[in-house]
């Protein structure tokens, strides 16, 4: 006989459930901090060329979810993993209303000034860094505010760059692509849809020799545009989902979809699988950050921040 006083305590306990969640995906989660590496010898990646890349993206930074005691303690904990480059793949302002007062760009770009590797810190900007400054909506051209803060910073920002770098003595190439949908219609400036400030051709074109590339892009849908020459694309942007409750994910944040917008991707669209030349060409290799912040609303369940530490030309050790 199911009693009276059972069915209470079992009501009871099913309500605190349903608040428990909630709960934590506001205000347990979002302040949660772990580091998710990757090992891969990508194609075209020389297996005697080891580097450690950080990456570091979408923190949107906001009071309280993302303030500044947060942002020191992430470029503090990134610095103790001893990268040999640190790499910011874009949306560092909040992109959102729930915030309890804005925090100057300056004031968080130069705490991420703080970032230490032999090899530096290099950045691509993200949608909501475009989005955030009104000016450059209209203009469509230059250096966002956020950017603009990063430079004075001592970061250097990629907006269509690629940068001659090496680590031991061994060369690669760094490029970075300006965001993919960084300008909204604007009736003021007589833009009717959305449009890209990315250029990935000639990004490409700048790099000179054979040296392996490295490319930068907030957004992960350009996997599908890329080509055999580069090795591993970098990206953020999805924040993983944002939400995976028990392997539900209602948030893409890809076009890529719903199991391909988090980690490690080998893309291989079966239309890209031979080059110009007809000969095979390799699968494209993506790794997608977790990121740091949340977008929209300040929620992340089942998908806490992240530190993503890329290992190169290194296998996972054994356990």
């Amino acid at each position: 006989m199911f009693s009276r006083r059972r069915f209470l305590k079992t009501l009871g306990l099913a309500m605190a459930g349903a608040m428990a969640a909630p709960a934590y995906a506001i205000g347990i989660e979002p302040f949660r901090l772990r580091v998710q590496r990757h090992h891969l010898t990508p194609p075209r990646w020389p297996k005697d060329l080891k580097l450690r890349a950080a990456l570091i993206s979408d923190p949107h930074v906001c009071d309280p979810w993302m303030n500044l005691d947060r942002v020191r303690f992430i470029v503090e904990q990134t610095n103790a993993l001893k990268p040999d480059i640190v790499l910011m793949l874009g949306d560092y302002v909040a992109g959102h209303r729930w915030q309890r007062k804005p925090i100057p760009s300056q004031a968080w770009a130069d705490i991420f000034g703080g970032f230490a590797a032999p090899l530096g810190t290099h950045a691509v900007l993200g949608n909501h860094d475009w989005w955030d400054d009104q000016r450059a909506q209209v203009t469509g051209t230059g250096l966002p505010l956020a950017g603009r803060a990063l430079e004075r910073a001592g970061i250097s920002v990629y907006q269509n760059r690629s940068v001659r770098l090496a680590k031991d003595g061994k060369p690669f190439w760094l490029a970075g692509l300006d965001d993919q949908i960084a300008l909204l219609p604007n009736r003021k400036a007589r833009r009717t849809n959305w449009q890209g400030r990315d250029d990935l051709s000639g990004t490409l074109d700048q790099v000179s020799d054979d040296a392996p590339v490295l490319l930068m892009a907030h957004e992960p849908g350009i996997i599908r545009k890329i080509p055999d020459r580069v090795s591993l694309t970098l990206s953020g942007h999805t924040h993983g989902g944002q939400i995976n409750c028990f392997g539900y994910k209602p948030v893409s944040g890809t076009v890529l979809g719903r199991n391909q917008n988090y980690g490690h991707i080998v893309y291989a669209d079966g239309t890209r699988l031979t080059n110009h030349l007809g000969l095979a060409a390799d699968p494209k290799h993506l790794i997608i950050s977790g990121g740091l912040g949340c977008s929209i609303i300040p929620v992340r369940f089942g998908v806490p921040p992240e530190i993503t530490l890329v290992h190169l030309g290194e296998t996972a050790p054994t356990a």
